[in-house]
């Protein structure tokens, strides 16, 4: 997680696992292209624990781990 995701996600009292909770009950809503690295980076959108909506920005890093740029209640 980087930590505007964790800063990010204190401020809307969200848990790792409301995070992990979005993830597998989510969609994937839009794949982005950066400009400058040419990397897709993903919008989820899922539940959390408690079943609101939470919506998740996320890259696969070169080493095939999943990064979480930021997080967000819509």
């Amino acid at each position: 997680m980087t930590l505007h995701a964790e800063e990010e996600m204190s401020d809307d009292n969200l848990t790792i696992y409301d995070i992990e909770q979005g993830i597998l009950t989510g969609e994937i809503l839009e794949r982005q292209k950066d400009k400058v690295t040419a990397e897709s980076k993903y919008r989820i959108r899922g539940l959390t624990l408690d079943a609101g909506e939470i919506e998740i920005i996320a890259k696969l890093s070169p080493t095939g781990k999943l990064v979480i740029i930021t997080v967000y209640i819509p």
